[in-house]
């Protein structure tokens, strides 16, 4: 037989009796009055309404430019062509011309936009293999059921990246073009990489491993994306180190965004020569496009981003507007209260009855009789 516990009973279950477990620990409870909770509200007032302005200001010293060049210059002949999908694989070049009045000072980011494209869709952002993406060639060549329909092609070879999110990768490139005073033409020089997280460039996407094989040779047996026209390990014709998973294209598009109208990151100004020393120079710019990724289909719209950014990052006015929008709404919460303290309860007379006036309440027969 087992040992009978000492503590049986009814009563084996009570908590032990210690200031914690018996709730007797020393505690403070405020006493919440008007010199102390006025005081408060004004003081957060002041200090949402300072942040609001500090960051409105802040936000207000970034330039940022927006073209929307969908059906723009000589794109619209391209915008007609992609309707037509016998026509996906047929180059379409066009090219859109914008002045800049004033010097964009600093260094200037480069972003392509979408607007109407929902990459935040759960089978869409499902859809795709990590184990693939991070290189384990068990992956590679048995892609994960989550890349349905888009794990193998129509001869059963396994897709590399499968999934939706790498099928619909974002594929216009573009050349940024000076036009200066002279008539001399000087194409901007853009960084194009180091331009991804660093998690993301060397941690979540990786290569499969290689001896002494190209990666071409790793990738033998898979086939590229639908509707890609080259595959994976010739992304970059110029840079082999940026070929395959860690394409930093890839990556950036592989990281969905939140909402449906977003723009994602194509390259930063390289600041090296003149005359683009201290930014883009106030003139004439053409932007030289291969126009590729179809918008008709989602009624969307494309757009080029030239924009610069300060420690709050770029343009954006949400927060500013939410701390002064809260700043106004306190004080005025402030304001009501002090005006009900000030008629009402300044003497602590009018809110609500003493001691010694509910006793003669209480002891008033005529107030017992009434009752």
């Amino acid at each position: 037989m087992g040992e009978v516990r000492a503590n049986s009973g009814p009563l084996a279950r009570r908590p032990d009796n210690s200031a914690f477990k018996q709730q007797r620990l020393p505690a403070w409870s405020p006493m919440l009055t008007a010199n102390t909770v006025l005081p408060f509200f004004y003081c957060m007032s002041v200090l949402c309404m300072l942040l609001g302005v500090m960051l409105l200001i802040t936000v207000q010293s970034t330039r940022e430019l927006k073209m929307d060049y969908t059906e723009a210059g000589t794109c619209n002949m391209c915008f007609e062509k992609r309707k037509n999908v016998s026509n996906a694989a047929q180059a379409c070049n066009c090219i859109v011309v914008f002045p800049i009045e004033k010097a964009i000072k600093g260094d200037v980011f480069f972003y392509y936009g979408l607007q109407n494209f929902h990459q935040n869709l759960r089978r869409y952002m499902d859809s795709r293999d990590d184990g693939q993406l991070v290189g384990r060639k068990r992956n590679l060549k048995n892609p994960s059921t989550y890349c349905e329909p888009f794990s193998r092609d129509h001869n059963g070879l396994p897709i590399a990246p499968c999934g939706a999110v790498a099928n619909s990768i974002f594929n216009d490139s573009f050349t940024v073009m000076y036009h200066g005073s002279r008539g001399s033409t000087v194409q901007v020089p853009l960084f194009r990489k180091s331009i991804t997280w660093y998690t993301d460039k060397n941690v979540k996407y990786r290569n499969p491993q290689t001896t002494n094989e190209t990666l071409a040779q790793v990738f033998e047996g898979t086939t590229q994306p639908l509707f890609w026209q080259k595959p994976v390990y010739e992304l970059d014709p110029q840079d082999s180190n940026n070929n395959g998973f860690i394409n930093e294209d890839l990556i950036i598009w592989m990281r969905e965004a939140a909402f449906p109208n977003f723009k994602k990151l194509y390259g930063i100004l390289n600041r090296g020569g003149k005359p683009f020393t201290n930014g883009l120079p106030v003139g004439n710019y053409s932007i030289h496009i291969s126009y590729n990724f179809p918008v008709q289909y989602f009624q969307g719209r494309k757009e080029v981003v030239l924009t610069t950014v300060t420690w709050f990052g770029g343009q954006n006015r949400f927060l500013p507007i939410a701390y002064l929008v809260t700043s106004g709404l306190i004080l005025l919460l402030a304001v009501i209260l002090t005006v009900i303290w000030w008629k009402f309860g300044k003497n602590g007379k009018n809110m609500s009855m003493s001691g010694e006036d509910e006793a003669q309440q209480d002891a008033d027969p005529r107030t017992m009789r009434s009752s």
